[in-house]
């Protein structure tokens, strides 16, 4: 044991959070769904998402043997969906390979879709008590104030800086504890904006403190200006008040989610004369359609201008039965699938058929 984890354990034994839902009965698949959906996400938008999952999903067997489109359709909301397919996929291979046991090292955990070395020390951590060193973004925080670990957290040299400090703290008794209160530190009080430094149990050996700088660290990502992309997303709208989607490669933006058929907008192109591409052969369109109000989506390498057109539209006599790449979609959410953010929020305006 060491100062710094004592006086961590000692603060947590008063403010610590102690009644999130995945700390009840922390089982390593209870405490891997709840790593993998706080990844860039905060613990309140989590909560009621993690509930619902456990519910619909109380066991890796059966997330394992679930439809993608049924763990798509919790996830809905969420982002980042690429965590929502590797939870998927590394069920499966827990399932299959090591007979629906986790493993109980880091590096095997490792090998599997989605989990990184701080997702990997945390299950082992919380759920089993393991000594193994963890480093979210809360942890990066904490320490790169109390070491005034200057650049970027995610550059190599400085994230290998960070992990060697959390080996070193990382106690060998009371493990399960101290990841939490670690965690809880840098959430509650060693906030990114705004932090309560005369609440921290820490603040008396914080370099960053002492010397005045707590805004200076961690370091920020460096600046880069992101690109803009446009489309123009077709919301065909059928007799029956029905939206048609289509689903999406499994790789790329979105993957296999539910979306509406788009077209790129270049930039000498305007909307007013844009002529509507790639109408599925079975629809018809009875109106050459009307905008809506646009809306900008950011990804974390660019933003995307998403154009609106309702388009009112008919079956066309050709019969062809719905597949697992298209279907029609009742603006009731009866049908459970994993939709696209801005499709979400498109829907959610569509209260009436055209």
């Amino acid at each position: 044991m060491n100062n710094f984890s004592d006086n961590v354990l000692e603060w947590f034994k008063s403010h610590g959070r102690r009644d999130l839902p995945w700390q009840k009965n922390p089982t390593p698949y209870r405490v891997w769904v709840s790593e993998i959906m706080l990844q860039q996400t905060q613990v309140a938008t989590v909560i009621p998402y993690y509930q619902r999952f456990m519910k619909k999903f109380p066991s890796i067997a059966e997330l394992a043997k679930a439809d993608i489109d049924q763990v798509l359709h919790l996830w809905t909301g969420l982002g980042y969906y690429a965590r929502a397919r590797n939870l998927h996929k590394a069920a499966q291979t827990v399932v299959e390979k090591f007979s629906s046991e986790f493993p109980k090292s880091v590096e095997a955990l490792e090998s599997l879709p989605g989990i990184g070395r701080s997702t990997a020390g945390a299950i082992v951590a919380l759920s089993m008590n393991i000594q193994a060193p963890i480093l979210d973004g809360n942890v990066k925080r904490v320490l790169a104030r109390f070491h005034t670990i200057e650049g970027w957290p995610e550059q190599t040299k400085v994230k290998n800086a960070l992990w060697q400090i959390a080996e070193q703290y990382t106690p060998s008794k009371d493990v399960a504890e101290y990841t939490q209160a670690i965690m809880d530190l840098g959430a509650t009080v060693c906030k990114r904006a705004n932090p309560s430094c005369d609440r921290c149990p820490l603040y008396s050996n914080c370099l960053a403190f002492t010397t005045n700088s707590i805004k200076k660290y961690p370091g920020k990502k460096p600046k880069k200006k992101l690109p803009v992309k446009s489309v123009v997303m077709y919301i065909f709208q059928n007799e029956s008040g029905e939206v048609y989607l289509e689903k999406r490669p499994p790789n790329g933006i979105w993957g296999s989610l539910y979306s509406f058929p788009e077209q790129a907008l270049e930039a000498d192109t305007t909307l007013a004369h844009e002529s509507i591409e790639n109408i599925p052969q079975h629809i018809l369109p009875l109106k050459s359609g009307k905008s809506l109000q646009p809306l900008r989506h950011t990804f974390s390498h660019y933003h995307l201008d998403i154009n609106p057109r309702m388009v009112a539209v008919k079956q066309n006599g050709v019969e062809i039965a719905e597949t697992d790449h298209w279907l029609w979609y009742p603006l009731d959410h009866s049908v459970e699938v994993g939709l696209a953010a801005p499709v979400k929020k498109l829907l959610s305006k569509l209260a009436v058929p055209l």
